[in-house]
C-alpha cells in the first residue's frame, strides 16, 4: 500500500530504504482516487519510533492511506522535540471538525497511574467521545485499550505484581471473525505493561467479543459489535529490538526488572532476539484496515 505522509517526516527515508512504498504529498495530489484517512493519536514518549512502527503496519494492503498525526495539547512531551511535534503533528482542536476512516490510539507509559490522574485524561476523553461520531473504526493499543475500556464500558484495570514483558503465546478463540482471518490457532505477541484490565468484567460485558487470549498475558484482542472499537492489549507493532531497548532502559534506571520472557535466545540479553510475531501483526492491521475501515466507511466522509 502506498502510505501518504508529509514529505519531510524522518520515517519516510527509513521506510523507503526498507522497500516500503511511501508516497509524499506532491505525488498524491496527481492521483484521482479517494485515499483512506487514518489519524494516529501518538501517546508514546519517543514518537518517532512509534511513527515508524505503525507506518510499517499500515503498508501491507493495496489501499492508499493518508496519515495524519495527532498530539495531545494538554501535555508537554519530554522525549520528542517541540519542532518535530509542531511540524508533523496537529491538535484535536484543529482536527475535530474533520472525519476519519480510522483512528489509532497508541499505548502510553502511564498505566500505573489512575486514569483520572493522568494529566491529559480530560482531553483524551473528548477525543474518544468525538471518535464515536467522526471515526468509522478506532484501533486501541495497550494502555490506549485499557483507557478506552474504562471510558466506554467502565472496566477498571488492575496492577500486576511485576511488569509483564516478553513474547507470549496466544490462542485464537473465534476463527470466523474477519479481524483474525488468516490467524494460526496459536501465535506470538509482545507485551510490555504493569497492569491488566479486569478480565471478568470484559467477559461479562455483552457488547465485547473476546477473540484471542494468553494463559500468561491474559486477554489480547477483543472488539465491540461491528468493530467500531477494537482493543489490542499487547504491542504487535513492536520492532525486533523494542523490548530490548525498554529492558536496558529500565535496568539503567535501577529498576528491579525481569528479563523479557521468551525473547532472547537462551535468555542471553547479548544475543539478537528472534522476530516471532511479525506475520500475525501484519495480518491484524491488514484485516482491520480492510474489513473494519475500508469495507465500512462511506465514500464521502
Amino acid at each position: 500500500m502506498p502510505i501518504k505522509i508529509q514529505s519531510e517526516l524522518p520515517a519516510k527515508g527509513i521506510l523507503e530504504n526498507e522497500n516500503i512504498f511511501v508516497m509524499d504529498e506532491l505525488r498524491a495530489v496527481t492521483q484521482d482516487i479517494r485515499p483512506l484517512q487514518i489519524c494516529i493519536l501518538n501517546l508514546m514518549p519517543v514518537k518517532q519510533d512509534t511513527e515508524l512502527q505503525l507506518l510499517r503496519e499500515l503498508s501491507n494492503t493495496p489501499l492508499q492511506i493518508d496519515v495524519t498525526f495527532m498530539k495531545i495539547d494538554s501535555h508537554i512531551s519530554l522525549n520528542t522535540s517541540g519542532s518535530h511535534l509542531n511540524k508533523f503533528y496537529d491538535t484535536y482542536e484543529n482536527l475535530k471538525e474533520r472525519k476519519f476512516d480510522g483512528l489509532i490510539i497508541t499505548g502510553a507509559p502511564v498505566e500505573q497511574i489512575d486514569f483520572e490522574e493522568v494529566d491529559y485524561w480530560p482531553e483524551l476523553c473528548m477525543i474518544m467521545e468525538w471518535s464515536k461520531e467522526n471515526v468509522t473504526s478506532t484501533f486501541h493499543i495497550c494502555w490506549g485499550a485499557q483507557a478506552a475500556l474504562y471510558y466506554h464500558h467502565g472496566i477498571e484495570k488492575k496492577l500486576l505484581p511485576e511488569k509483564l514483558s516478553g513474547i507470549y503465546e496466544h490462542e485464537l478463540i473465534h476463527r470466523k471473525v474477519p479481524l483474525v482471518r488468516g490467524f494460526d490457532d496459536l501465535f506470538m505477541v509482545p507485551h510490555s505493561r504493569y497492569t491488566i484490565s479486569d478480565e471478568e468484567a470484559i467477559n461479562q460485558c455483552e457488547d465485547i467479543k473476546v477473540l484471542a487470549k494468553s494463559k500468561e498475558a491474559g486477554i489480547y484482542l477483543c472488539k465491540v459489535s461491528e468493530g467500531k472499537q477494537v482493543y489490542v492489549f499487547g504491542h504487535p507493532e513492536y520492532d525486533r529490538l523494542t523490548l530490548h531497548n525498554e529492558y536496558i532502559r529500565d535496568k539503567n534506571k535501577g529498576l528491579s526488572i525481569q528479563i523479557p520472557h521468551n525473547y532472547y535466545p537462551k535468555n542471553d540479553s547479548t544475543r539478537k532476539p528472534d522476530l516471532q510475531w511479525r506475520s500475525h501483526s501484519n495480518n491484524l492491521y491488514s484485516n482491520w484496515i480492510n474489513y473494519y475501515v475500508y469495507q465500512q466507511t462511506p465514500y464521502v466522509l
